[in-house]
C-alpha cells in the first residue's frame, strides 16, 4: 500500500522538506486540479494561467525548501494565496506600464472579486450563507452528516472517509451525492440561497 496518500498535506510537506520528492508529486496531484481551475477562472487565458500555475509551485518549493512553510493544517490556501497574490502582482504591474487594457478581457481585471479584498456585503453574505448551510448539514442523516463533515469540514479524501467508516468507497460517494441532494431539496423548501454569486 502507498503509505504516502494516507498522509495529510502537513505530513507530507514535512517529509518534502527532508528531501522526499515522491511527497511534492503527491502534494501536486492532490492540489493541482483545484488550483489551475481557479487560477483559469480568475485570468481566463490558458496561456496565463499555465504560468502562473508554474509559478506557484515553484514558490511552494522554494518556500518549503528554506524552511519558511508555517501554515499548519492549511496547504492548499497557503496555495491558493500565492497564486492569488501572483496574479494581483501581475496585473498590478500590468496597469503601471499601460500595456493591459480592460477592453481584452471578459471581465474587470480591477474590479474583480478574485482579485481583490473582500467588502463588508461579500462578507456578509458569506456569513449568511455559512450560517444557513450549518442548519441545513444539522438536519441531515448523520451517515451523510459524517461524511460530508469529514469531506469538506476535515479536507479528507473518499477513501479515507471510508476507512474511517467502516464502509466502501462507492458507499461514501453515494451518501456525499444524498447529502447535497438532500440540502439542495431543503435549501428550496425554505427559499435558501446557497451561492454567494
Amino acid at each position: 500500500m502507498d503509505t504516502l496518500s494516507t498522509m495529510t498535506d502537513e505530513e507530507l510537506v514535512v517529509l518534502y522538506a527532508g528531501g522526499n520528492n515522491e511527497a511534492f508529486d503527491r502534494l501536486l496531484e492532490r492540489h493541482q486540479q483545484v488550483l489551475y481551475a481557479y487560477i483559469l477562472y480568475t485570468v481566463r487565458n490558458k496561456n496565463l494561467a499555465d504560468d502562473f500555475f508554474q509559478e506557484t509551485f515553484c514558490k511552494a518549493i522554494t518556500t518549503i525548501r528554506q524552511g519558511r512553510y508555517t501554515e499548519s493544517g492549511r496547504f492548499r490556501s497557503w496555495l491558493m494565496r500565492i497564486a492569488h497574490n501572483l496574479m494581483i502582482d501581475y496585473f498590478r504591474q500590468k496597469k503601471i506600464e499601460n500595456t493591459v487594457s480592460n477592453d481584452d478581457y471578459e471581465l474587470d481585471l480591477w474590479n474583480n472579486s478574485a482579485l481583490c479584498e473582500d467588502t463588508v456585503e461579500v462578507e456578509m453574505v458569506r456569513t449568511q450563507v455559512l450560517s444557513d448551510v450549518k442548519k441545513l448539514v444539522g438536519y441531515l442523516p448523520v451517515p451523510q452528516r459524517d461524511v460530508l463533515e469529514m469531506r469538506y469540514y476535515k479536507d479528507l479524501s473518499f477513501k479515507e472517509i471510508a476507512d474511517t467508516t467502516g464502509v466502501s468507497v462507492n458507499t461514501a460517494l453515494g451518501r456525499m451525492r444524498y447529502a447535497i441532494l438532500n440540502m439542495r431539496k431543503m435549501a428550496e423548501a425554505h427559499n435558501m440561497i446557497l451561492t454567494m454569486d
